[in-house]
């Protein structure tokens, strides 16, 4: 069911760009996040750190160099001691864990998607 229909304007608002994992570490203490995921957007963005829920999907390591899409404007979150500065997307699959979105061509780091 879709909730709300929005304007183009609306959907320009997000910034949704391409990043590159350069290190992921567990977050065991994190109630709905498991991982931290440190993300290099390229050069105007630099890297960013996003929090995610990962498991049982993702153990981490097989993620180190993968490309991820990310809202990069949204507000930065607090999570337990850690500040989450990017949303890493996904989708729920059929047991609603998480699969994250990922281009399947090598493209630019920071390429923002429309």
């Amino acid at each position: 069911m879709i909730k709300d229909l929005v304007q183009i304007e609306d959907f320009e608002k997000l910034e949704i760009r391409v990043g590159r994992v350069v290190d992921i570490q567990r977050f065991p203490e994190g109630r709905y996040s498991t991982h931290i995921l440190m993300i290099d957007f390229g050069e105007e963005l630099g890297i960013k750190k996003s929090l995610a829920k990962l498991a049982p999907n993702y153990d981490g390591p097989e993620l180190l160099g993968s490309l991820v899409l990310a809202v990069v404007n949204f507000p930065t979150r607090q999570i337990g001691k850690h500040l989450s500065q990017v949303l890493t997307l996904g989708v729920p699959d059929k047991d609603g864990n998480v699969v994250l979105l990922r281009p399947d061509n090598d493209v630019g780091l920071g390429s923002r998607v429309f």
